[in-house]
C-alpha cells in the first residue's frame, strides 16, 4: 500500500454549516498549499512552526475563493504521521467543492475511505486493533460504547496482546532453539513455567472471548420484541418506555399493522424496542401481512417481553412462543395491573413467577422493567475497566489463538516433538499478530479501512 501521494478530502460531514474542514496530508500537502494559500501576514507554511494556526485567503489567479483559518501539523507528529494541512473554511458547499477541486489540479489526489487512519498505521502512529476503535468511537452511540472505543484507542487491548505475544514469543525462541541442537538432547525451555505460560495465555484469551457477548451487545444494542394480543397496550408500553408518543394508541384492535421501532439507553446499554402487530386469527389482509412481521420481528430479536392484561390471556400462545424460540430471553408483563384486584395479582404470581406488573397508561412499574433488562446483561466489565472485546474479526482471532494453544498444551502432555510443537506456537503467534496488525494482508487492510468514511 503506497502513501507517497497527497490526497484531500472534507473531514467535517458533507453539506451545509458554519464551518467545514477539508484535511491534506503526504509530502506535498505544505508545499501545495503555499501554492492556494496567502496569509495576512505574507507568510510561508513551510517557514512556521508546527501545531500553529494562520489567517489568511485561499485565492486562484488573484480571486479570493475565501477566508480561512489554516492549521499546520508536521510529520512525524501529526495524525498520520505526515505533513498535515487542515484548512477551516466557511461551510458553503459550494466553498468546500471550489477548495477541494483546486488542490486536486495543484497535484493533490482524492482520499479513499480511511485512508489517513490508515497511513498513521503504516506511519507507525497506531497499531491495527487502536485503529479500527478510531472507526467505533465515530460509530459509538451510548456512553458505554464510546468507554470501550477510547479504551481500546488508548491502546488497553493491545497491550494486553502484545504482553502475551511477547512472553509466548519469548518461549517459542527457546523452543527453536532446542530445534538447533536436537542431536544434543538438551532443553533450553523450563516446560514446567512453559505450562503455567500456556495456562495463563489461555485464562486470559477466554475471558477476552467471553467479553464478546457483552461488547456485542454494547457495539450493536439489544433488539426487542414487544408482542401479544390486540389491544393488551404493547403500543402505550414503548410510548412509556420512550417517553414519547412514538406510536399510535386507539381502543381499536388491530391498530398496530407494521412493526414501530426506536431505542433507549439505559446505563449506557442501547435497546431497541419493537412494537409489533397483535397476534390473533384475523381476516384482515394488510394486518395479517403485519402479524406475519411480528414473528419475523421475534426471529431478530434477542429478547422477546410477551405483554398481556387479564387473567384470561391466550396462555397457549404464551407457551408456542417459549418452545419456538427456547434460546431467546423471554419476560412476561402483566399490562394494567391498575384494573386487577390483590386477588388477580396473586393468582397470576402463582401461575406465572417472575411475570412484572405494571401500568403503562399510568408509567407505574416502568422502573422495574428497566431494571429487570439490565439485570439480564453482565455488565460488570464496564464497571471494572476489564477490556470487552466488540470486533467480530477480533473474537475470531481469539478463538484461533486459543485453539492453537490448547493444541500445544495436549502436545506437551503427550511429550510431543519440538518441532511440532513449534508449528502450533507459530500458528498462535500469527493469530495474536493478526490483532494488532503485527501480521496483516493488503486485503485484510483493504477490507478494514474500506468501512471507515471519507476523511478519517
Amino acid at each position: 500500500m503506497s502513501n507517497t501521494n497527497t490526497i484531500i478530502a472534507l473531514a467535517t460531514p458533507s453539506g451545509m454549516g458554519a464551518i467545514a474542514i477539508i484535511r491534506v496530508s503526504g509530502p506535498e500537502a505544505i508545499e501545495i498549499s503555499d501554492t492556494v494559500f496567502k496569509s495576512v501576514r505574507g507568510k510561508k507554511l513551510k517557514d512556521q512552526k508546527s501545531h500553529t494556526i494562520h489567517l489568511g485567503h485561499i485565492i486562484e489567479n488573484e480571486k479570493v475563493m475565501d477566508k480561512v483559518l489554516v492549521s499546520l501539523f508536521k510529520g512525524p507528529n501529526s495524525y498520520t504521521g505526515e505533513d498535515i494541512v487542515e484548512v477551516s473554511c466557511h461551510g458553503s458547499p459550494y466553498i468546500q467543492q471550489q477548495i477541494i477541486q483546486l488542490f486536486l489540479r495543484k497535484g493533490c489526489d482524492m482520499a479513499s475511505a480511511g485512508e489517513y487512519t490508515l497511513r498513521a498505521f503504516l506511519n507507525g502512529k497506531m497499531d491495527l486493533s487502536q485503529a479500527e476503535a478510531v472507526a467505533d468511537l465515530i460509530a459509538s452511540d451510548s456512553e458505554a460504547a464510546h468507554e470501550i472505543a477510547m479504551q481500546q484507542m488508548r491502546g488497553g487491548f493491545s497491550n494486553q496482546i502484545e504482553k502475551l505475544r511477547a512472553e509466548l514469543l519469548n518461549f517459542a525462541s527457546l523452543i527453536e532453539l532446542e530445534l538447533d541442537f536436537s542431536q544434543e538432547d538438551v532443553e533450553f525451555a523450563d516446560r514446567t513455567q512453559f505450562n503455567e505460560l500456556l495456562n495463563h495465555i489461555s485464562e486470559v484469551l477466554k475471558r477476552l472471548i467471553d467479553s464478546f457477548n457483552l461488547g456485542n451487545v454494547i457495539k450493536n444494542g439489544i433488539p426487542v420484541a414487544i408482542v401479544g394480543e390486540p389491544n393488551v397496550g404493547k403500543s402505550t408500553l414503548l410510548n412509556a418506555l420512550l417517553n414519547e408518543d412514538r406510536a399510535i394508541v386507539s381502543d381499536i384492535p388491530g391498530t398496530t399493522r407494521d412493526t414501530v421501532e426506536d431505542q433507549i439507553s439505559l446505563n449506557g446499554i442501547n435497546f431497541r424496542f419493537i412494537d409489533t402487530a397483535g397476534i390473533r386469527e384475523t381476516s384482515d389482509a394488510v394486518e395479517q401481512i403485519g402479524i406475519k412481521r411480528t414473528f419475523d420481528k421475534i426471529e431478530q430479536a434477542k429478547l422477546i417481553i410477551f405483554l398481556f392484561d387479564t387473567p384470561k390471556f391466550d396462555r397457549l400462545e404464551l407457551e408456542r412462543i417459549k418452545k419456538s424460540y427456547p434460546n431467546k430471553e423471554l419476560l412476561t408483563i402483566c399490562n394494567k395491573m391498575d384494573l386487577l384486584d390483590a386477588s388477580q395479582i396473586d393468582q397470576l404470581k402463582k401461575e406465572i413467577p417472575k411475570t412484572i406488573f405494571l401500568s403503562a397508561k399510568h408509567k407505574t412499574g416502568i422502573s422495574n422493567l428497566e431494571e429487570k433488562l439490565l439485570s439480564l446483561i453482565d455488565s460488570g466489565s464496564l464497571g471494572s475497566n476489564d477490556t470487552v472485546v466488540t470486533n467480530s474479526r477480533h473474537y475470531d482471532a481469539l478463538l484461533k489463538a486459543l485453539e492453537e494453544i490448547q493444541k500445544v498444551k495436549e502436545g506437551m502432555e503427550v511429550g510431543l516433538a519440538s518441532d511440532l510443537m513449534a508449528i502450533d506456537i507459530r500458528q498462535a503467534l500469527f493469530h495474536l499478530g493478526e490483532i494488532t496488525g503485527s501480521v496483516t494482508t493488503d486485503d485484510l487492510l483493504g477490507n478494514i479501512f474500506s468501512n471507515f468514511c471519507i476523511g478519517k
